[in-house]
């Protein structure tokens, strides 16, 4: 298993900046672990209902990476567009 090269981050996440893809590769997590992290994001559901344990180490980490990633895109969607009425 190797771990990530900053094309495996750029090519799995989309709209990472440069922090972003710098702490994903600190970890040390490999390829599989990322594609691991983002199963737990997609859908938990079926993975606990596969009786896998959680995500701990560093799927963990990358999960909170990934995470706090979308609460961000979430959040530049929602502001966009949205303008408090004046009346």
């Amino acid at each position: 298993m190797s771990r990530l090269s900053r094309d495996d981050v750029v090519k799995t996440v989309d709209r990472a900046d440069d922090v972003t893809i710098a702490r994903i590769i600190g970890t040390g997590a490999t390829v599989e672990e990322l594609a691991e992290a983002q199963a737990w994001l997609a859908n938990d559901e079926p993975m606990i209902n596969d009786l896998r344990p959680l995500a701990h180490g560093r799927v963990r980490e990358l999960v909170d990476i990934l995470s706090e990633l979308e609460e961000e895109d979430e959040n530049d969607t929602s502001d966009t567009g949205s303008t408090p009425a004046v009346g």
